[in-house]
């Protein structure tokens, strides 16, 4: 019984600690990328852009993801772009948000 509890607790230190290289990793890259936000807080502020970047049926993007965008800037953008895959958003209709939202942002290179 003690062995089970043993490597249950070194198996979610493992975790733990797996997950915090993966953060730091995240914010090293948005950092890198010339972005003061996490990957994690700029995507929270992208929130209101979610229904312009749904693959299947994006409709135009609302005013307030417009100041997201806006607000955001064009490095952190580029930073989630080219950032982990996010479920339900596709990157090319993230891409276009800056034109959408007359931003006048240059365009993120895919894949730096």
């Amino acid at each position: 019984m003690v062995g089970i509890s043993t490597a249950s607790a070194t198996s979610k230190a493992m975790m733990g600690l797996m997950f915090l290289v993966v953060m730091a990793t995240m914010v090293q890259h948005g950092e890198s990328q010339g972005c003061g936000n996490t990957f994690f807080s700029s995507l929270v502020q992208m929130i209101p852009c979610r229904p312009a970047v749904t693959p299947y049926s994006p409709i135009p993007p609302n005013e307030a993801c417009c100041n997201a965008v806006r607000m955001l800037g064009p490095a952190c953008l580029c930073v989630l772009v080219n950032g982990p895959p996010i479920s339900g958003v596709d990157r090319n209709l993230a891409m276009q948000l800056p034109v959408k939202c007359s931003a006048n942002f240059s365009p993120c290179d895919m894949g730096n």
